[in-house]
């Protein structure tokens, strides 16, 4: 779930790093209103889920009501790269001395939480890591020690920050990470971290990706409200179903992330493209299974759907009943080639045996079921 900036910061304040004063609004009044309430100057900025605002002309400076005015006219209703900006922020100008970059993230490699920190933000960090990967200093924190006022103060030292931001930044970076853990957040980002000439430190940008998966602990209603998906997204989000679109002609059903990126993968090698991503967890029941065949036979690219199912606590022959019972509540149009494996996986396959046609196909190998629903999928 990808924050829009002013939710970040909101979210940063939480766990109280600086921010700027600011107002979310969506018209052009309430922008003036905002401004005034702030002081001026203030940066109008476009709200949108994708990078490049500046460069669109999605951030203003406005030193009066007049040009907060014009600005916030020209950005609400603004298309950047075709996102359409409903929401500006009205922030407080800040005065900036030096730009840093700092973040937080998982490397799954290590098995540890991984910070990242610059002397040179403001720009993307990936372009500072081809320009210069010297100027990025790295930390690896185990969960379980944390990452200690004195660990941050040593990163600090190693990206070599002026010393005038020293306690600034080791307040933040250690909040940052509190925020990270204990947010549950994939990635908690400040670019740029800035230091003012009155020697604060200060984040200036949010960027933050939180865990769909903990959404149980916190209120994230306000979050979900400005997310983005395709009509298929919205679909499958709305039966709680794990769903990425992609843009082939396979329509993949599997239980488990790793087993669905797998099958992509498999489908790739077969010759074909997915059309999506889509996960539905340990429960194939028929409920559950029907839920995914209604969202992919909506989707008009989809000229085959392949169903790969592991039976591990979720045992074969209950798959089976699920995706017959399935079945008989939708109405498919694709055909459908199915690979039932795992716990009691013969006893599913029986269970199959007497539905089985030209439009429902079972085979015993996942590279096979792969094979079969891209010469299907060819043929339409």
């Amino acid at each position: 779930m990808d924050l829009l900036e002013y939710q970040g910061k909101q979210f940063f304040a939480t766990f109280g790093i600086p921010v700027s004063d600011g107002r979310a609004v969506h018209s052009v009044d309430g922008a003036v209103a905002a401004a005034e309430a702030v002081g001026y100057p203030v940066v109008v900025k476009a709200q949108v889920h994708v990078g490049g605002r500046g460069k669109a002309g999605g951030v203003k400076l406005a030193t009066n009501a007049d040009e907060t005015r014009e600005h916030a006219t020209n950005i609400l209703g603004l298309d950047i790269q075709g996102h359409i900006v409903a929401t500006v922020w009205i922030e407080h100008a800040s005065d900036i001395a030096e730009e840093y970059y700092a973040s937080f993230t998982l490397d799954r490699a290590a098995k540890k939480h991984l910070g990242m920190l610059s002397a040179e933000g403001g720009v993307e960090i990936e372009t500072v890591a081809a320009d210069n990967p010297d100027a990025i200093a790295k930390i690896w924190i185990d969960p379980v020690d944390g990452l200690s006022a004195q660990a941050a103060r040593q990163w600090v030292l190693a990206a070599k920050l002026n010393p005038a931001a020293t306690e600034g930044a080791v307040d933040i970076l250690t909040k940052l990470y509190t925020a990270y853990v204990d947010g549950d957040a994939d990635l908690c980002e400040i670019n740029p971290l800035i230091l003012k000439p009155t020697g604060e430190v200060h984040a200036l940008d949010a960027k933050v990706t939180l865990d769909d998966n903990a959404a149980f602990r916190h209120e994230w209603g306000d979050y979900e409200l400005t997310q983005v998906r395709d009509e298929r997204e919205a679909a499958a989000h709305a039966k709680g179903l794990q769903y990425v679109g992609l843009d082939g002609s396979v329509g993949i059903i599997a239980n488990g992330a790793g087993l669905a990126m797998s099958t992509l993968d498999v489908v790739n090698q077969a010759g074909g493209e997915a059309a999506n991503f889509l996960d539905i967890g340990g429960g194939a029941n028929a409920d559950v299974m029907a839920g995914a065949l209604e969202v992919i036979n909506n989707d008009e690219r989809v000229k085959v759907i392949f169903i790969n199912i592991f039976g591990g606590i979720t045992r074969g022959e209950e798959v089976a009943n699920g995706i017959v019972e399935a079945l008989s509540r939708v109405a498919i149009d694709a055909p459908i080639v199915i690979r039932l494996d795992g716990t009691n996986a013969e006893e599913g396959r029986a269970i199959l045996e007497p539905h089985l046609s030209d439009k429902l196909q079972s085979k015993p190998t996942m590279l096979e079921a792969a094979r079969a629903a891209v010469e299907l999928a060819s043929r339409k």
